[in-house]
C-alpha cells in the first residue's frame, strides 16, 4: 500500500478544515490539544501568548514535553491582555474568527471583555469553546487538573491496586477532554451551516473522566458487583495478561479473546492436550480454569526469547504486544513506515520526532506545515493578514501591547 503524504492531500483538494480560522487563548495541555487537532486538520490556528511567551514552554520534568507536542502547525502572536490596546487587538482577531479556544480559569476572559457575550453582536457565527475542569454545576468554579479529575472520577482507583490510587501514565483526561472539545466544535460548525448561528461549547476534565469509567458503572448495573481495580479485576478472558520471556525484563502481553483464537494459539504452540480438552472449548469455561491455565502459559513464555515469542504469536493471529517504553516508539517499524511519526524543529533549532494526529483521511496522515514558533514570531504577519494596517502594527509594537520578533520602527531608530 502506498502511503499518501499531506502534500498529496493538499493537492487533492485541501486539508479538511482549510479555511477555518481559530484564535486560541490557551496553556498547558487541554486547550492546546484541542487547537493542535484543528491545526493538524488544516485550520489556521493563531495562538495568543502573553508577552514573553506561554509559561508552558518553560515547564520542567514531565511537563517539558507539553509545548512541543501540542503546539505545532500554529502561528504565535504575543499580546499583553492587561493593556487596553492588547485587548482591543485580540477582539479584532476574534471578530474575524470561526472558532475561539480557551482554557483559563472560569470567567477569566470574560473579565477582560473577551467572553462569549462580548461577540454576540460583532461575530454571531463564532463557535466559542471553553476547556474546563467541570461543566455547569456545584463544582464548576473549582480549580482542576488532569490528576484531580482522575482521582475524583474513579480512574485512579481503577488503575492502581486497592488502597493505592494511581494516575494513568499520560495526560489522558486533558487530551481526551480536548478531543471531546473538537467533537463539540465540529458539531457546532455543522449546525452553523444550517442556522447561521454560532454556539458556546464546553468540555471538561471531570465529565470526561466519568464518561471513560462509564463501562465500570455499567458493570455494576449488569452484574450487581462493583468493578475492582484493573490489577485485581476478574478478566473476561483466561489468557489476557503480561508474561515474562527468557529474559524477565523483556515482557509480552498476550490476549486470547475468542474460541477461534484459543484453537489457533494452542495449535501454534503445540498445546495439543489443552486444544483437545472439551472442558476448555468455550471462553467462560477457560476463565473459570484461569488459575490452572496461566501457570502453563507462563512456563511456555519463559522458554522463548521475546523476539521468537513475538514471531510465534504473529503466526497464531492472537492479540499480543511487547511491553514498550515511549522512546521505543521512535524505532517502531510500523510507525516509521506509515508516516505516524513527524519531524519537528524546536525553537532552539533541535530536531525531534513526535506522533502525528492518529487519523487517516483518504489514506493520508496529517503532517507538519509549521514548526514550533518562537513567542510572537508571527505577530506582524497575523496582524497584517487579519486586516491591521502598517501604522497600527507599528503603534501596537511600540506600545508594548504586541510583542514581535522585529523591533518597531521608532525603537529601531533610537
Amino acid at each position: 500500500m502506498t502511503v499518501k503524504t499531506e502534500r498529496d492531500m493538499i493537492q487533492e483538494g485541501g486539508l479538511p478544515l482549510s479555511g477555518i480560522k481559530v484564535v486560541e487563548f490557551s496553556h498547558m495541555v487541554m486547550g492546546p490539544s484541542t487547537g493542535v487537532v484543528m491545526a493538524d486538520l488544516g485550520a489556521v490556528v493563531v495562538k495568543v501568548e502573553p508577552i514573553g511567551g506561554d509559561r508552558t514552554r518553560k515547564l520542567l520534568g514531565s511537563g517539558a514535553g507539553y509545548f512541543p507536542m501540542y503546539n505545532r502547525n500554529k502561528q504565535s502572536i504575543a499580546i499583553d491582555l492587561k493593556s487596553p490596546e492588547g485587548v482591543a487587538a485580540a477582539k479584532r482577531l476574534v471578530d474575524q474568527a470561526d472558532v475561539l479556544i480557551e482554557n483559563f480559569r472560569p470567567g477569566a476572559l470574560a473579565k477582560l471583555g473577551l467572553g462569549p457575550d462580548d461577540f454576540a453582536q460583532s461575530n454571531p457565527g463564532l463557535i466559542y469553546y471553553s476547556a474546563k475542569g467541570f461543566l455547569t454545576g456545584p463544582y464548576e468554579k473549582r480549580a482542576a487538573l488532569d490528576e484531580v479529575a482522575q482521582m475524583m472520577g474513579g480512574l485512579a482507583y481503577m488503575t492502581g491496586p486497592s488502597g493505592r490510587p494511581l494516575r494513568a501514565g499520560a495526560s489522558v483526561i486533558d487530551v481526551t477532554g480536548g478531543m471531546f472539545g473538537v467533537i463539540g466544535i465540529l458539531a457546532a460548525l455543522e449546525q452553523r451551516h444550517r442556522t447561521g448561528k454560532g454556539a458556546v461549547v464546553r468540555s471538561s476534565l471531570y465529565e470526561t473522566t466519568a464518561f471513560l469509567v462509564g463501562q465500570h458503572i455499567a458493570q455494576l448495573a449488569v452484574t450487581g458487583n462493583a468493578a475492582r481495580p484493573m490489577p485485581e479485576r476478574i478478566s473476561a478472558w483466561a489468557i489476557y495478561d503480561v508474561f515474562e520471556t527468557a529474559r524477565p525484563e523483556e515482557q509480552v502481553f498476550i490476549g486470547v479473546v475468542s474460541d477461534g483464537q484459543w484453537q489457533a494459539f494452542t495449535k501454534t504452540f503445540g498445546l495439543d492436550d489443552l486444544a483437545a480438552d472439551p472442558a476448555l472449548a468455550e471462553n467462560n469455561a477457560r476463565v473459570l480454569a484461569r488459575e490452572t491455565l496461566l501457570p502453563r502459559v507462563r512456563e511456555l513464555a519463559r522458554g522463548f526469547t521475546r523476539e521468537d515469542l513475538l514471531a510465534k504469536l504473529e503466526e497464531s493471529g492472537v492479540a499480543f504486544a511487547p511491553i514498550a517504553r515511549p522512546q521505543d516508539l521512535l524505532e517502531d517499524a510500523h510507525l516509521n513506515a506509515n508516516g505516524a511519526l513527524v519531524d519537528l524543529t524546536l525553537t532552539d533549532g533541535r530536531s525531534v520526532r513526535l506522533p502525528a494526529l492518529p487519523v487517516e483521511i483518504d489514506g493520508a496522515l496529517p503532517g507538519v506545515r509549521h514548526d514550533l514558533r518562537a513567542p510572537g514570531e508571527d505577530s506582524e504577519d497575523v496582524l497584517g493578514g487579519w486586516g491591521f494596517g502598517a501604522d497600527e502594527i507599528e503603534a501596537l509594537l511600540a506600545s508594548g501591547a504586541i510583542e514581535g520578533l522585529r523591533a518597531p520602527a521608532d525603537s529601531a531608530a533610537k
